[in-house]
C-alpha cells in the first residue's frame, strides 16, 4: 500500500504563491506517475497536473503558465508550485499516484486545503 502525505496548503491572497509537497512511501516512486487533483466546493474533482516516470507533464488549461509540477525521485516527493493564484484556485488539493508505468491514479492522499482570498 502506498501512502501519500501532502503539505503546504494554506491561505494566500490573490496573486500570491504556494508550493505543495507530497511525500510518497512507494519504493517504486520513480516508476510511477504522480499527479495533483483538486476539488472545489460543489464541484467535481479535476486533474490539475501530472508528471510521468519520464518527466513528461500535463496541465489543465486553467493553470498553464501559473503552476509547475516537479518531482524529486531521491526524496520520493512531488511538488506543485502555484504562482499568480486566483480565488477560483481555492480547493482541496489531493496528491495521487499510479502503479509502475501506469497512468491510472490508484493511490490518494488525504488532501490539503488551499484558500485564495480576493
Amino acid at each position: 500500500q502506498v501512502q501519500l502525505v501532502e503539505s503546504g496548503g494554506g491561505l494566500v491572497q490573490a496573486g500570491g504563491s504556494l508550493r505543495l509537497s507530497c511525500a510518497a512511501s512507494a519504493r517504486t516512486f520513480s516508476s510511477s506517475v504522480m499527479g495533483w487533483l483538486r476539488q472545489a466546493p460543489g464541484k467535481e474533482r479535476e486533474l490539475v497536473a501530472r508528471i510521468s516516470w519520464s518527466d513528461s507533464t500535463y496541465y489543465t488549461d486553467s493553470v498553464k503558465g501559473r503552476f509547475t509540477i516537479s518531482r524529486d525521485n531521491a526524496r520520493n516527493t512531488v511538488y506543485l508550485q502555484m504562482n499568480s493564484l486566483k480565488p477560483e484556485d481555492t480547493a482541496v488539493y489531493y496528491c495521487a499516484a499510479g502503479r509502475p508505468f501506469s497512468y491510472e491514479m490508484v493511490y490518494w492522499g488525504k488532501g490539503t486545503l488551499v484558500t485564495v482570498s480576493s
